[in-house]
């Protein structure tokens, strides 16, 4: 099962309100089976997706050791008019 982990920083945040939607998913995944995969989860329509892609490496920490980082895809995706993600909204106090 493929699966999407939501992007939430002050700037995806900001670019909710304009209806940009940011996530982390497998890399293997192609733009026509992230926009069917965000279609089906949140039940909206998506206009455009754009993609970038992080390749997998080692670095090193700061006490010298060695850390393996995973190959992920990082996603855009606008909605429709008038669409929303609940899950991006920000609390008002």
């Amino acid at each position: 099962m493929k699966k999407l982990t939501p992007v939430l920083t002050e700037k995806s945040l900001s670019d909710a309100d304009e209806g940009k939607y940011t996530f982390v998913a497998d890399p293997s995944l192609t733009k026509d089976q992230l926009r069917i995969l965000v279609s089906k989860t949140f039940g909206v329509s998506v206009k455009t997706i754009k993609t970038a892609n992080q390749k997998s490496g080692v670095k090193k920490t700061y006490a010298g050791k060695r850390k393996k980082i995973k190959a992920l895809k990082k996603l855009t995706v606008t909605l429709g008019e008038k669409e929303k993600i609940d899950l991006f909204e920000k609390i008002k106090k």
